[in-house]
């Protein structure tokens, strides 16, 4: 598995990085970093930007640049691979196909996870139409990750949406609960406090107890009580039902046009 080529060191190829560290899973000198904002301060022990023929050593290409400059980012790579090394693709939306051909018919996984693996805690989709090239995303994302493997990249899209962008989501209604809060006369210490507090607690409880969501919220919910109440608006007519179904839908839709635009090169001095 060893050397790990990360093409990409920035929010995700970070996170990542911060995550295997965490778990031992790979140390810093099992890694090869092309980024152009990396330093050898901020990877002690990691190879970081040496010349392209030294990257021919790497067992695993990580891709984790953005997908509107994939191309760009690979294109003086590719002729220093080994032809045996499989690339593991974040990209949102980019197929395998098109990673594949890019890469001179090398093998492609794709794998859609969320920054939590940086403290090991993680979700990740994982796609790849080879085992060894699944193996490989595995051996990466399940140190730092819950994993589910898709029969269909199809799916990615969808999983983006449900999983890759959803922590987003969990801190948008974290906002908008805290001013909720203060508009209802708390202070906004307490109420971020009791806010951040609540959900922590219920994401804990959901992991720890094995029940199903809908049974902890019957938990919780008084017939006629003041969690019904609340309930009336957030399940009622355009509430959760409504609103997260065209949520997920705008997310596939920006993911299958991310696929379409990383046809095409663009820009220079590409960023992670």
């Amino acid at each position: 598995m060893t050397p790990i080529l990360l093409l990409g060191a920035g929010r995700m190829g970070g996170a990542l990085i911060e995550g295997w560290r965490k778990t031992g899973a790979f140390a810093l000198s099992d890694l090869i970093v092309r980024d152009p904002a990396a330093t050898d301060e901020a990877f002690p022990g990691a190879v970081v930007n040496p010349p392209l023929e030294a990257l021919s050593a790497a067992k695993v290409v990580l891709l984790a640049v953005k997908p509107q400059i994939w191309r760009e980012a690979v294109a003086d790579v590719v002729p220093h691979l080994a032809s045996d090394v499989i690339v593991v693709s974040i990209a949102a939306g980019v197929r395998a196909a098109d990673i594949s051909q890019a890469f001179g018919g090398r093998r492609v996984a794709r794998v859609m996870p969320t920054t939590a693996v940086a403290i090991g805690q993680g979700a990740a989709s994982l796609y790849a139409d080879t085992a060894e090239a699944l193996e490989a995303a595995k051996a990466l994302l399940a140190p730092v990750a819950a994993t589910v493997e898709l029969a269909d990249e199809q799916l990615m899209h969808a999983a983006t949406a449900v999983s890759g962008s959803a922590p987003a989501y969990l801190y948008a209604f974290i906002e908008a609960l805290e001013a909720a809060g203060a508009g209802q006369g708390l202070s906004p210490e307490d109420s971020a406090r009791l806010a951040r507090a609540t959900i922590a607690g219920a994401s804990a409880l959901l992991a720890a107890g094995g029940e199903e969501p809908s049974e902890l919220r019957k938990q919780v919910t008084s017939p006629g009580g003041t969690t019904a109440a609340a309930l009336s608006v957030l399940m009622g007519e355009g509430g959760f039902g409504d609103l997260l179904p065209r949520a997920l839908a705008a997310a596939v839709k920006r993911s299958e046009e991310l696929g379409a635009d990383s046809l095409s090169p663009c820009g220079r001095g590409w960023p992670a």
